[in-house]
């Protein structure tokens, strides 16, 4: 084991409490020696159809906040067995979500607007914000989640209260927090399709007067997670032919609520997940492409040709993941995450995550209040695949470009914020944040596969590279909003982020293959690049007008920018091109480093809306039409010709379009029905050549349809006093979309349409229910992403990879509650 190994297996003992904990210290302290409490005016709301969010770090109703925001409650997360971010695409159209990949892990787009999930120096677009603390790391996709309160999907840049990786939205997640009174509830569920069991439960309540804890976690073992097509050559360890690909999930959650005075309060948050799997390609197929036939696999100029497996079928929900072929998979090298496991050539994931999350309010005044929230996440990730996808003899597994790629993240937040809340027109805002954040990306690569040739002679390892990525980013912003009640009616509220990023990244090579370092084209084992350095800063600026036309209609219009950080691509290959920096002159060590570097993102526009209610708040419609420019957006695609990952800054993409969401109690005593419809138009708006040597100007954005939407209907039918039937559904619709950004001829995806449905009886208190849940009824299998698959026989292969939603799911579930 490195002593870079040991360090982060050693980093939960020694640093993970230690750095959640002491980063509010001593503001706790202050806490601590406070004023005398005081009695702190709170208007409760006692209508609980209200329905609040945090778009702006702070609690307002949905119908009052001058965003763009879509929000999903527990209840319905629960009804529509929602345990994945991938999940709630159905509720919210504009919205697209992969899991999967070996970079980020994952990807989440808003109209239009994303970050690749194939690399992982990227941030992500769309912010991912779990309980106030903002991941940077896309992994947390793949993390399952559960005993969430509400999810808020907020559209549009949103960088003055979120910050970076803000540009084109957020997606948040708010945990449970403990009951008032003791609770104890459980929850199991059998799962036919996918055979799949999930086991979860919780304990909720007061320890004290001023005390309360929440212990949740939840079990998901999926046996038939991915299936595989029948006679591919896949194998078990104990040498049994695989069917398919399993995926288990542990989550867990310890929260502590402490009230010990009127003027303060603190929760803290501590989460462990770990995730595991059968490989990282999951739902990854083959679409043969133009020319309809499934291209072999082409390695060496031909001296190796490997017939494809695949079937030409990717909507069947059937995938031709092969293991290693024998002659790459011994020889992992030393240091490398498959060592000790992947020498079968059998491929396996696994993440480990801790986060913890403190935050504390503190009113210093009756009018002011100094908030703090300190975050801490430690993620171990790896996942080992063949990225050849196909190719076999007969049952000879014959899987090739076999990877493992290992993920080790650490990083630690805090922001500190003072508000205020005068009796007066004028209302403030001001607060800082920093973020320190260290992610090792190591891998042992097959981009050759030149022990087909023979293993190295030197070390016996049959690996083309072992290649470590170090980045360390260091992040500080400052901010400030100010609200101005003009008139009773008129708000205008506005303010400004200032934000400093500075990136370091090293690279280094610890092996390479010595029948390619013999060449001119690679370099040697033991390269070291050296400190390679990335600074950017930026002023992000936020105003909006809101008009309360009524007590239930307000119209508001925003201008909003968005920013999001740049950085070092740590998808080189160990090839010649990083030669320049062992060059002696400073100028061409500069170059070298400039081609691994890609800039920051930024996006500009505003948006309009309407937010109403009618016939005494049975009915809600909320309607906004959006407008936004984004530049240098960060794309990375994928040269199959080259097997190279290529980084992008488009120059600039436009995002146009209408959100409308419905919503209507019924007279119909327990029925509610609901809605969203979403129209973008998101194309890229000036000159961008990709990967292809296309210029894609003028072409639409990936995962952007045009038209989408969802209408949703929620009945509880009281039969007694002591019984309830529940019926719920789900239709979702998309028009098709481009699932690549490459050519003017990329694979679209056609329209589809899913439906989710549930019926249920129970307890109308909620002490026990009977469901039987059914997700994406009628089995569509759609395209997320697609792009070239490696090793085709140049001016000749065609095909595709294409990665997929998972297909119908239908579960028995029984929950408790005492």
């Amino acid at each position: 084991m490195t002593e870079q190994s040991k360090r982060h297996n050693s980093i939960f003992a020694t640093k993970s409490m230690r750095g959640l904990l002491l980063g509010s210290a001593a503001s706790l302290a202050f806490a601590g020696v406070a004023a005398p409490a005081h009695a702190q005016d709170a208007a409760e709301d006692d209508d609980s159809n209200v329905i609040t969010v945090i778009a702006r770090k702070q609690t307002e109703t949905l119908q009052e906040v001058p965003v763009t925001v879509t929000a999903i409650g527990g209840d319905t997360l629960e009804n529509f067995q929602v345990n994945e971010i991938a999940d709630v695409v159905s509720r919210v159209p504009a919205l697209n979500v992969q899991v999967g990949g070996s970079g980020s892990g994952g990807q989440i787009s808003l109209r239009g607007v994303g970050s690749s999930n194939i690399s992982a120096s990227f941030d992500s677009a769309v912010a991912f914000d779990f309980d106030g603390v903002q991941v940077s790391t896309m992994r947390l996709v793949q993390a399952g989640f559960f005993d969430v309160e509400q999810i808020d999907v907020l559209k549009g840049p949103q960088s003055l209260f979120f910050g970076k990786s803000a540009s084109a939205g957020v997606f948040s997640v708010r945990s449970a927090n403990p009951t008032p009174n003791w609770e104890v509830g459980v929850k199991a569920s059998q799962e036919f399709e996918e055979n799949g069991t999930t086991i979860s439960g919780y304990v909720s309540g007061p320890i004290s007067d001023a005390l309360g804890i929440r212990v949740a976690a939840q079990f998901n073992n999926i046996e038939d997670y991915v299936d595989l097509a029948p006679g591919t050559a896949a194998f078990n360890p104990n040498g049994s032919v695989r069917t398919s690909r399993g995926l288990q999930n542990f989550v867990s959650r310890v929260t502590f609520q402490w009230d010990p005075f009127d003027n303060f309060n603190a929760n803290l948050k501590l989460n462990y997940i770990k995730n595991e799997n059968d490989g990282a390609i999951a739902h990854s197929d083959i679409n043969c492409g133009p020319n309809g036939v499934a291209d072999s696999i082409f390695l060496l100029g031909g001296g190796v040709v490997i017939p494809s497996n695949a079937d030409c079928n990717d909507s069947d929900g059937l995938y031709h993941h092969t293991d290693a072929a024998a002659a790459l998979r011994s020889g992992v090298p030393a240091g490398s995450a498959g060592e000790g496991r992947f020498e079968n050539g059998i491929p396996f994931g696994e993440t480990d995550m801790f986060f913890g999350r403190l935050k504390w309010d503190l009113d210093m005044s009756d009018s002011l209040t100094l908030s703090s929230v300190t975050g801490y996440l430690n993620l171990d990730a790896v996942d080992t695949d063949c990225y050849g996808y196909v190719g076999q003899f007969g049952n000879v597994p014959s899987g090739v470009g076999c990877s493992d790629p290992r993920n080790r993240t650490e990083q630690f937040t805090q922001e500190l914020r003072v508000s205020s809340d005068f009796d007066g027109m004028f209302n403030f805002m001001v607060g800082a944040f920093y973020e320190s954040r260290e992610i090792d990306f190591d891998t042992s690569q097959q981009g050759v596969n030149i022990s087909f040739l023979g293993p190295d002679p030197v070390t016996g390892n049959t690996y083309d590279w072992f290649k470590k990525h170090n980045t360390k980013t260091e992040a500080v912003s400052l901010f400030g909003s100010v609200t101005l009640d003009l008139t009773d009616q008129l708000e205008l509220s506005g303010g400004l982020r200032w934000t400093d990023e500075k990136k370091v990244n090293t690279v280094t090579v610890p092996y390479v293959h010595t029948f390619l370092a013999a060449g001119p084209a690679f370099i040697n084992s033991g390269f070291f690049s050296g400190p390679i350095r990335f600074s950017d800063s930026n002023f992000s600026p936020e105003v909006s007008l809101r008009y309360q036309a009524t007590d239930d209609i307000n119209i508001y219009a925003a201008f909003k920018t968005g920013f999001k950080s740049g950085g070092i691509d740590n998808s080189a290959l160990p090839s010649s091109s990083l030669l320049g920096f062992d060059d002696p002159d400073p100028a061409v060590r500069q170059a070298t480093a400039d081609a691994l570097i890609y800039q920051s993102e930024t996006g500009l526009g505003g948006e309009v809306g309407v937010k109403a209610q009618f016939a005494d708040r049975t009915i809600t419609l909320n309607t906004s039409v959006f407008y936004y420019v984004f530049d240098d957006l960060q794309v990375q695609n994928f040269d199959a010709t080259t097997i190279q990952f290529q980084t992008f800054n488009a120059s600039q993409l436009t995002s146009q379009g209408v959100d409308v969401e419905w919503a209507w109690r019924t007279p119909v005593e327990g029925l509610n029905l609901s809605g969203s419809l979403a129209y973008t138009d998101a194309e890229f708006t000036a000159p961008f050549v990709t990967t292809s040597g296309e210029d894609i100007n003028g072409r639409a954005a990936a995962r952007a349809p045009k038209f989408a939407a969802n209408a949703a209907f929620d009945w509880s039918i009281p039969m007694s006093d002591a019984f309830e039937l529940g019926l719920n559904g789900n239709l979702q619709y998309s028009g098709s979309y481009f699932t690549n950004e490459d050519s003017l001829t990329d694979l679209k995806q056609d329209s589809y349409v899913s439906i989710d449905g549930s019926i249920s009886v129970g307890d109308p208190d909620g002490a026990w229910k009977l469901s039987l849940v059914g997700v994406n009824l009628t089995d569509e299998i759609w395209i997320n992403t697609s792009g070239g698959r490696p090793f085709l026989e140049p001016g000749v292969g065609d095909d595709l990879v294409v990665t997929q939603n998972r297909g119908r799911q239908v579960f028995v579930e029984a929950s408790f509650k005492f």
